[in-house]
């Protein structure tokens, strides 16, 4: 039981290099509070808004199943067949051990005094029932992109080499995750590929949901240039890779 923690608790919920640093910033303009978090990054114009304090928790616990964050099924996904698609990431429910489950109640004590403290941090997709299990009450906001997207971002990283196969299997386990999040309890998602225009109107209707305050327009903190490359869509996407974009999509589109 927790018995010290901030009166409300919002996640971000969304895959590596997928928008996520964009929508917390976001948030944070508009009052969320995060804490301590990183506002610098090598892969990360603006920097990653994360807490470390929830990164190294979350890597505990994937040490623990044998995970890391190019391993959500405990494997490399570079050699995906056809027969394995729709089963990807069926098996890969993490494992919380009683430290950490104390460990999240040390991070939620010490932001006891706020009335809403957030979070993000890719990796919550893949650890996310223990956190629901703890703070049951918990709120979310999710975001996706592009399946090519996110592999040719992923490819274009020299020291974190992966390829466009790995990082389109990537995508589908931790986009089942947030799409399984969102079965469970609707919440709102958006898409990073949205136009600049249509993104920030969308979080102007986030921001008055969540109880945030407005951000003028000329101090957005999403602009067009966080985009760093154009992607190619001219790669067929696995089908059931195109089939869970698609269930994302008609799921962002009603909430605008």
């Amino acid at each position: 039981m927790i018995v010290e923690r901030p009166q409300r608790i919002l996640c971000v919920l969304g895959m590596h290099r997928s928008g996520t640093s964009c929508l917390t910033g976001s948030l944070q303009q508009g009052g969320l509070f995060l804490g301590k978090h990183h506002t610098w990054n090598e892969y990360n114009r603006r920097g990653n808004r994360e807490n470390q304090d929830v990164v190294n928790l979350h890597e505990a616990i994937f040490k623990t199943n044998g995970l890391t964050w190019k391993k959500p099924t405990g494997i490399l996904l570079d050699k995906v067949q056809a027969s394995d698609w729709q089963t990807l990431g069926d098996n890969s429910t993490a494992i919380w051990e009683p430290q950490h489950r104390e460990r999240v109640q040390e991070i939620l004590a010490e932001y006891a005094d706020k009335p809403l403290w957030g979070f993000k941090d890719p990796r919550t997709l893949l650890v996310l029932d223990g956190w629901r299990d703890v703070v049951p009450d918990m709120e979310f906001v999710g975001i996706y992109r592009h399946p090519l997207a996110v592999a040719q971002s992923l490819a274009s990283r020299p020291a974190m080499p992966v390829t466009i196969e790995e990082g389109l299997a990537m995508w589908y386990v931790y986009n089942r995750k947030l799409l399984q999040a969102h079965q469970q309890k609707p919440f709102p998602v958006l898409c990073f590929d949205w136009s600049e225009e249509r993104f920030h109107r969308t979080l102007d209707v986030l921001h008055a949901d969540i109880g945030l305050a407005p951000v003028p327009e000329n101090e957005r903190f999403y602009t067009k240039e966080l985009h760093k490359q154009a992607a190619d869509f001219s790669t067929a996407l696995p089908e059931p890779v195109q089939q869970l974009y698609q269930q994302l999509e008609q799921i962002a589109a009603h909430y605008e």
